[in-house]
């Protein structure tokens, strides 16, 4: 009976240590917790715009976590995008963005983003996007960056396409 009883409280302390180890050694041999990834939430669209058909208009919302990329893109249509919290490290592969800050009705370019270079966007400033501007972005900061999409896509269109630029050109 003296035996059972020593048992049991092994038994759980042996437990309880195991679960312990499993909670703190994968990160203290450098296994890290998955990386943060943005979320958009669709706010409004239509199929209806008039003087382009074929084409629909989306409103978006943005939140990119600290530490959260985007993957190398390009939206197949026009897109207008505003900061509205944090700094957004934005980073041009092909084509340029045009960076602006101010009111619509009273634009300041502050600079092209050309191929190669890369801009902090901060609250206030938005881009101009075309369909063959390539293109990536991070969260470098410490806060969450929130960003407002206007975007004229293609029918059907995901709101943004992947680009492999480590793909070759099929050959013509």
């Amino acid at each position: 009976m003296q035996r059972l009883a020593l048992r049991l409280p092994l038994t759980a302390i042996t437990v309880l240590g195991i679960v312990a180890m499993a909670i703190i050694l994968p990160t203290a041999f450098g296994a890290s917790a998955p990386a943060p990834t943005p979320v958009r939430e669709a706010l409004a669209q239509t199929e209806g715009v008039q003087g382009a058909p074929g084409r629909t208009m989306v409103l978006s919302k943005v939140t990119v976590p600290p530490g959260a990329q985007l993957a190398v893109h390009h939206h197949l249509g026009t897109q207008i995008s505003r900061v509205v919290a944090g700094t957004l490290t934005y980073t041009v592969r092909k084509g340029k963005a045009e960076l602006f800050e101010g009111e619509s009705a009273e634009p300041h370019l502050i600079r092209d983003i050309t191929a190669g270079k890369t801009a902090k966007i901060g609250a206030g400033q938005w881009l101009v996007e075309q369909p063959s501007d390539i293109h990536q972005a991070a969260n470098r900061g410490s806060s969450p960056v929130v960003i407002y999409l206007a975007t004229l896509l293609k029918d059907g269109a995901a709101p943004s396409t992947p680009v492999d630029l480590h793909r070759r050109a099929a050959p013509r």
